[in-house]
């Protein structure tokens, strides 16, 4: 039994984190990336210089708060997703760091696709890890990804299956565009949120879907429609968010006539958000992972680390 530590990198958040095997607990920090008001994300040069400041100052925190560690081994994020031509040069930051703690301490180190460490934080925030056993679906929706897919555990990976996805916008990126539009800060997710809880009627939103994939470029249309026509900013954000429920609700559907029902999985900063996760439970009853771990995070990339180490998962870089 060891403890194991967890790099993420992402466009969004710095990430570190330590898995105690024994006891199971994750100690985590991070810290989002900072963004010039009005404006929607990073450029990738500017997201790479900003770990860079901060990577190094969470990591001393990290262990300081853990006391004295000694580490099995090291799990970073490497690209998005494990499919070729996934590439990200943020991601170079945690390769980097996790490549000098690696050979300062005479560790291994495992590499992961930042999707596989949402997937496996969320588990972990809802105790489902024993799911990897079984085939379970699972949605990634944030605002790098919008998809649904199959995963299952073959041998020496997680094998993730695409059964939907957005064929533009990602969830993430309408809610950030429609937030700023109404003078929130990114990303938006939150503001956003407490705005539209301030309108208490009903609102139904509507997307456009072609199967199990959908489209979402319409919300962000069908939001400045609104908002040059002068509706209140409360149900300009309910109705932005509704339209994301609808989306993934109707994908889960689809996906549920098309391959039957399995265990079902919401992951992803934009399943953070309370009232789609709500709506969906009621509709649905999948499991979401808490909201620490929901929004990028470092803790799964930490446990896939203590797998990898017990021949469970991804073999050392």
């Amino acid at each position: 039994m060891g403890v194991y530590l967890g790099l993420d990198t992402s466009n969004y958040t710095t990430s570190a984190a330590l898995y105690d095997e024994t006891t199971g607990q994750v100690l985590m920090k991070k810290k989002l990336l900072p963004v010039k008001e009005k404006e929607c994300g990073l450029r990738q040069s500017d997201a790479v210089f900003h770990h860079v400041k901060q990577l190094g100052g969470l990591i001393e925190e990290l262990f300081s708060e853990a006391g004295r560690v000694t580490l099995s081994g090291i799990g970073y994020s490497a690209f998005p997703r494990r499919v070729k031509g996934s590439y990200m040069p943020c991601f170079l930051v945690g390769d980097l760091v996790s490549r000098s703690l690696s050979a300062s301490g005479q560790v291994p180190r495992y590499a992961f696709s930042h999707q596989e460490g949402h997937i496996v934080s969320a588990l972990y925030s809802a105790g489902k890890l024993d799911w990897l056993k079984e085939p379970f679906y699972a949605f990634h929706v944030s605002g790098g990804t919008t998809e649904a897919f199959l995963v299952r555990s073959e041998g020496a990976e997680l094998a993730v299956t695409l059964l939907g996805k957005t064929l533009d916008l990602n969830a993430g990126q309408a809610i950030d565009r429609v937030g700023v539009m109404l003078g929130c800060s990114f990303p938006c997710g939150k503001q956003l949120e407490d705005l539209a809880l301030q309108w208490e009627k009903p609102v139904t939103g509507k997307v456009s879907l072609k199967g199990a994939d959908c489209c979402l470029s319409g919300i962000q249309n069908q939001c400045e429609a609104l908002f040059q026509k002068g509706a209140e900013k409360e149900y300009i954000a309910k109705y932005c968010l509704s339209c994301v429920e609808a989306a993934v609700a109707g994908m889960t559907q689809e996906i549920y006539h098309a391959y039957g029902k399995k265990p079902l999985l919401y992951a992803g900063g934009v399943m953070s958000n309370s009232l789609i996760r709500q709506s969906l439970s009621q509709k649905f009853g999948g499991v979401f992972a808490q909201p620490q771990f929901s929004s990028d995070n470092s803790a799964g990339v930490a446990v896939l680390a203590s797998m990898a180490a017990q021949g469970e998962s991804l073999q050392p870089c």
